[in-house]
């Protein structure tokens, strides 16, 4: 009778033992699995890659890309193998240092070694067309598709904006600015963004915002809690931009 009293004493021991074992192990491969999902996120948010680029070619004008828009060799857009669609990076040409800011709508190219298919028009930019191939660089600016969800409650027509730098991150700007467009078409945004940098020698902004279920990204020029400064800003800009505003940044 002792016997197997001890014996059923040491089995429930081992059980006990085998089940924080396993409790172990689960933990540690959930910790595992956070880890490795941060790592993904944060290669996704940092992407920076060096590769080939090529460009569609004609026959595909027409025709619907991955995400289900119709290719136009006239707008700027891009294949990417794994950025999610909407994504706006920067393509610089590394062979004459000439640059073009796309979007992400399709999925390819499905080639060693290439890393981007850019619209015809975005090839023009980088000026290889004629050689039909160039060493570029890929740096994801913003995922525009990561906007708020519209709000359930209905008394607020927008719901919390999204600001973004061209060839940076995500950003939370404090202070007022310049408001000087508003655009619900954001192909070209980001260029008109980088020539309005190079002249105006100010910090700009995109925010990105839903209002009454429509995307919105309006031209932020500046970001300074001197009146003083921003009227003068105010003023310089008029010049080019008549109807721009002061505007207090939401975050």
């Amino acid at each position: 009778m002792k016997r197997r009293i001890l014996t059923r004493k040491i089995n429930i021991g081992r059980l006990i033992l085998n089940l924080k074992r396993n409790k172990m192990k689960s933990k540690l491969i959930l910790v595992f699995f956070l880890l490795l999902w941060a790592i993904c996120l944060t290669a996704q948010e940092k992407y920076s890659k060096t590769g080939i680029a090529s460009f569609y070619a004609d026959k595909f004008e027409g025709r619907q890309t991955a995400n289900g828009e119709i290719y136009y060799h006239a707008k700027r857009t891009a294949a990417h193998r794994t950025l999610a669609f909407g994504s706006i990076v920067k393509v610089t040409n590394l062979e004459n240092n000439k640059y073009v800011v796309v979007r992400i709508n399709d999925r390819g190219p499905f080639v060693d070694n290439r890393i981007i298919d850019l619209s015809k028009s975005a090839a023009e930019e980088l000026d290889f067309v004629q050689n039909g191939l160039a060493k570029v660089s890929v740096e994801l600016i913003a995922s525009m598709d990561d906007l708020p969800d519209e709000q359930n409650d209905h008394k607020e027509e927008e719901s919390e904006a999204n600001y973004y730098k061209v060839n940076a991150e995500k950003v939370f700007p404090k202070g007022k600015g310049i408001q000087v467009g508003s655009y619900k078409n954001n192909e070209n945004i980001f260029n008109l963004v980088d020539k309005l940098k190079q002249k105006y020698k100010e910090e700009i902004f995109v925010e990105a915002a839903n209002v009454k279920e429509e995307k919105v990204y309006r031209i932020i020029i500046g970001n300074s809690n001197s009146d003083a400064y921003l009227n003068n800003l105010k003023n310089k800009l008029s010049k080019d931009f008549p109807g721009c505003f002061i505007v207090t940044f939401k975050n």
